[in-house]
C-alpha cells in the first residue's frame, strides 16, 4: 500500500517526457530536443582528470556527511570571491546534487501545516518537495509582461502566521527570469520582519547574459544572511550533472540540521565527485566563459526569432538556459479534427507534427505557456525553430 505521500505526489512532467523521448528515439525517430534542463556541453577536461586522479590514488571510500574539508574550503572562497558571502566550512553541507541540497533544507525548517510561498512559474519539483514535507505550498505568480519579475507586493499578501518560507529561484528555471537587487532587497526585509526564511536556488548564477549580474540575496545585510539558506551547485555552470554534486550554505543550526538528515539519507556526496568540484572551483574557469559566450548567442537567435511568429510573445529574459513563450493565442484553434486545448495539446502536437519536444507550461504552474531550453547547439534551434513554424501555420 503506497503512503498518502505518494499517492498525493505529481510525478515530473519533464522527466515523463524524456523517457518518451528514449522510446521514439529507438524507434528512429529525429527528434530536436527542446525540453533539456542541462548543458550540452562535456565537463571540463581538467575536472575529469581530477576525478581520474582520485580514482588513481584510491580516494572511494566514504567522506564525512557534509563533504571533505577541501572542497568546503573551496566553497568558502568561491562564495567570498562570487558572491560577497562570508562563511565558514561549518556553514556548508555538500550534497548529491542541488536538489538533494533542498530537500534537506525543507526537511529541516518545514513542518506539518507551515506554508512556503513559491512564486511561479517554478521549476517542476518545488511544489512536490513543499508536500513531501507535509508542508503547504502557496503560489504567487510573477506576470510576463513585467519579463517574469518578483511581485512583491502579492508576496506580501500571502504572507501568514504559518509562513515559514520562501523559496526563489534566480536565475530562474522556467522563466529564464534574472531577479533584480531592489526586489531581492525588498523580499529580504519582508523576511526579516515577518521571520521566515529564504531559500535562494543559485543553481544558474554563472548563466546571465548581455551584461545582467546575478545577485546572492544573503549578502544584502547581515539580517537578510541570517534568514537565507542558498543551494547551489555544479551541474549547470561546470556542465556536471551526471556527477550528483551540490551545496547549502546559512546558519549553522540549520546547517547541521540539514547535516543529521543527510547522514540517515545518504552520508557523504560520492567522493570520486567531490575531487571533481574541488578543481571545478579552483581550477581554470575559461569553460564557463566558452559557454556563456555560446549560449548568448543561442538566446539572442531563439528570443528574435519567437517574437517573429505570429500569435507567440516572447520576453528577453537574461538567464539561464531557457525562454518561456506566451502561446495561449494557439488553443481553441485544430488540425485534422483534435483543437488545441492547452499547453500539453500544443506540446504534443509539435512533437508529432514537427518532431520537437518542448515542455508544457502547465508543469510550471504556467499553463499559457511552453518552456523552451537552448541548451542545444545553434543549429539544431535553427532547424528546430523553422519547423515549429511551419508546424503553427497548419493551425486553423
Amino acid at each position: 500500500m503506497l503512503t498518502k505521500r505518494v499517492k498525493n505526489m505529481i510525478p515530473s512532467m519533464t522527466i515523463g517526457i524524456t523517457d518518451k523521448l528514449e522510446e521514439l528515439k529507438r524507434n528512429g525517430i529525429d527528434i530536436i530536443k527542446f525540453n533539456i534542463g542541462e548543458p550540452d556541453f562535456n565537463t571540463p577536461e581538467n575536472i575529469s582528470n581530477a576525478a581520474k586522479k582520485a580514482l588513481d590514488e584510491g580516494f572511494t571510500r566514504y567522506t564525512v556527511v557534509s563533504g571533505i574539508l577541501e572542497l568546503r574550503e573551496a566553497i568558502v572562497k568561491k562564495l567570498k570571491e562570487d558572491n560577497n558571502l562570508d562563511y565558514e566550512v561549518n556553514n556548508i553541507v555538500v550534497s548529491s546534487g542541488a536538489k538533494q541540497a533542498l530537500m534537506n533544507t525543507i526537511l529541516a525548517i518545514c513542518e506539518e501545516d507551515d506554508e512556503v510561498i513559491i512564486p511561479t512559474p517554478c521549476w517542476v519539483s518545488y511544489i512536490e518537495m513543499i508536500k513531501l514535507s507535509g508542508s503547504k505550498p502557496v503560489l504567487v505568480s510573477v506576470d510576463e509582461k513585467n519579463g517574469f519579475k518578483l511581485n512583491i507586493d502579492k508576496i506580501r499578501e500571502a504572507i501568514t502566521d504559518k509562513t515559514k518560507a520562501i523559496l526563489i529561484n534566480t536565475p530562474n528555471n522556467p522563466t529564464g527570469a534574472v531577479y533584480s537587487k531592489e526586489d531581492l532587497r525588498e523580499l529580504g526585509k519582508l523576511a526579516v520582519e515577518n521571520d521566515f526564511y529564504i531559500i535562494s536556488d543559485e543553481i544558474y548564477e554563472k548563466l546571465v547574459y548581455d551584461g545582467e549580474r546575478h545577485v546572492s540575496i544573503a549578502s544584502l545585510s547581515s539580517e537578510i544572511k541570517e534568514k537565507t539558506i542558498t543551494i547551489n551547485g555544479f551541474s549547470k555552470a561546470y556542465a556536471m550533472t551526471g556527477w550528483r554534486l551540490g551545496y547549502a550554505v546559512g546558519p549553522k543550526d540549520i546547517i547541521k540540521g540539514m547535516n543529521d538528515i543527510q547522514g540517515h539519507m545518504t552520508s557523504g556526496p560520492n567522493s570520486i565527485a567531490q575531487k571533481a568540484g574541488v578543481e571545478a572551483l579552483t581550477g581554470p574557469q575559461e569553460s564557463i566563459s566558452i559557454m556563456i559566450e555560446e549560449y548568448g548567442k543561442r538566446r539572442k537567435y531563439l528570443i528574435e526569432k519567437l517574437q517573429g511568429i505570429n500569435g507567440i510573445t516572447c520576453p528577453d529574459v537574461k538567464g539561464a538556459f531557457y525562454v518561456m513563450p506566451d502561446v495561449s493565442s494557439f488553443y481553441g484553434k485544430e488540425y485534422d479534427g483534435k483543437v488545441i486545448k492547452d499547453s500539453i495539446d500544443l506540446s504534443e502536437f509539435l512533437l508529432e507534427k514537427a518532431h520537437i519536444a518542448v515542455v508544457p507550461g502547465i508543469a510550471f504552474e504556467a499553463p499559457n505557456s511552453i518552456r523552451i531550453s537552448y541548451s542545444n547547439s545553434l543549429e539544431n534551434i535553427k532547424e528546430g525553430i523553422g519547423r515549429m513554424e511551419k508546424a503553427l501555420e497548419l493551425l486553423r
